[in-house]
């Protein structure tokens, strides 16, 4: 069955610092009581209400997920890193209510939009246009696309940035992180303070919409000529740090595929993950956001459309060059070559305690059954994931241990999992092996 797409709604976007933090708070007040009242109902049943039993319910989880849709900016995009990054180590309720920041739909009402365009291209902005529609046909984190035409028949996807996002984004962060902690809604054993270090960087990053277009056009350069792949192309007359102007390209949801014929579900996702070995080992340029939306598909040619790269990161050649000695060595089942890269990139240390070097070890070992595999791996077909999950979950004793490797590999690993989880909602199934090993025969590719 088709994707279905969440109904849009016009929700101003609180621009001041002042009204953001005060969102928060009133969102605390809220939450403390649900507390007071479901601690009440438990006491005169003759239970011993938990704190922490009482924090963590679904209702307050889905109060914090509705609040961080309508901040939308740094404050949205929290919740949808840690809802990505650290699922696996949240109650699954919890998990399941922030995951829907990955797919809310509200966008700004007209007048904020308007002052937008006009604080960016002046107040006389709409002569350059014969069409430029004020519904959104996508709204996300940090921005919201429009469609239009300009007076030189050009027709364009304009992406416009929620007011404030910027000067905003080092103190939501802050809020965002102090609000989940006071109300329990972070489990004590997850780590998420340098994932916040990263999220402001990156954020900074993606809110520079110029830095973006640089990275469309440079991803547009790469794959030129290349007739599986479809990059907009970029508009810099119209592009500015809060304005991004590309080509619209017509296409439906990569996920949309999934009833689709299996030869081509099996040739789109060859092309995606092709694709991601080139990314590391060949461009060391990653657009690094492993959400759904950033892929298309065009029905009429077949072609792979690609979208949003705000998350683009580049990669050191040594780097690359470390993951590839460590594949080698899982490929080949070597031990002592897989501990030994994954001490050189930083996922291991000299003090790892030997109990839980072993239990990584073997995850690696398990994370690599689909390169292992002789022909198509079948993605529909495995229990990889679940077999991953509970072994993670079996090292909940050992979380003090655990290493934070450098940021490059979190993204790396973020990336990896999430054209995973697209493989296998696409049931594909794909020849991993044919597609690494040409990127592990060649040394320090340029």
């Amino acid at each position: 069955m088709p994707h279905r797409k969440p109904e849009m709604k016009a929700v101003a976007v609180p621009s001041s610092r002042l009204a953001r933090l005060a969102q928060l708070g009133g969102l605390a007040s809220r939450i403390a009581g649900n507390v007071a009242a479901e601690g009440a109902l438990q006491l005169a049943r003759g239970q011993r209400p938990r704190m922490g039993d009482l924090i963590l319910t679904p209702a307050n989880a889905r109060k914090v997920a509705d609040q961080l849709a309508q901040m939308r900016g740094a404050a949205m995009k929290v919740g949808q890193l840690i809802s990505m990054d650290a699922g696996d180590m949240l109650p699954p309720e919890l998990a399941q209510i922030l995951g829907r920041l990955r797919a809310e739909a509200h966008h700004m009402p007209g007048p904020q939009l308007k002052k937008v365009l006009a604080d960016a291209w002046g107040t006389d902005w709409l002569r350059r246009f014969q069409r430029f529609d004020v519904h959104p046909i996508a709204a996300a984190s940090i921005g919201q696309v429009h469609r239009a035409q300009t007076r030189d028949g050009r027709d364009l996807a304009i992406k416009v940035q929620y007011p404030g996002v910027r000067r905003s984004i080092d103190s939501d962060v802050d809020n965002v992180a102090a609000l989940l902690r006071m109300a329990g809604l972070v489990p004590r054993g997850v780590d998420v303070a340098p994932m916040l270090v990263e999220a402001k960087r990156q954020l900074h990053e993606e809110a520079d919409y110029e830095r973006e277009g640089r990275c469309l056009a440079r991803f547009g350069e790469l794959l030129a000529g290349e007739a599986a792949f479809l990059v907009p192309g970029l508009h810099a007359d119209l592009t500015t740090p809060d304005v991004l102007a590309m080509d619209f390209v017509q296409g439906i949801p990569i996920d949309d595929l999934a009833p689709a014929p299996q030869a081509e579900r099996n040739r789109v996702m060859t092309l995606l993950i092709d694709l991601l070995f080139r990314e590391l080992f060949e461009f060391r340029l990653m657009q690094t956001d492993p959400n759904f939306a950033n892929y298309r598909h065009a029905p009429d040619t077949g072609r792979v459309i690609l979208l949003d790269f705000g998350a683009t990161r580049e990669f050191p050649a040594a780097l690359a060059d470390q993951y590839r000695g460590l594949l080698q060595a899982g490929l080949h089942g070597d031990r002592p070559g897989i501990r030994a890269a994954a001490r050189q990139i930083g996922f291991l240390g000299e003090d790892t305690p030997e109990r839980l070097e072993l239990a990584m070890l073997e995850m690696f070992e398990m994370s690599l059954e689909p390169l292992r595999h002789d022909g198509p791996f079948d993605f529909g077909a495995s229990d990889l994931v679940m077999r991953m999950r509970e072994a993670a979950m079996s090292l909940s004793d050992q979380r003090d241990h655990v290493r934070l490797p450098p940021m490059d590999t979190f993204y790396l690993q973020r990336k990896f999992g999430g054209i995973y989880l697209l493989a296998s909602r696409m049931k594909a199934q794909v020849d991993l092996r044919r597609l690494i090993t040409p990127h592990l025969q060649q040394e320090g590719a340029p």
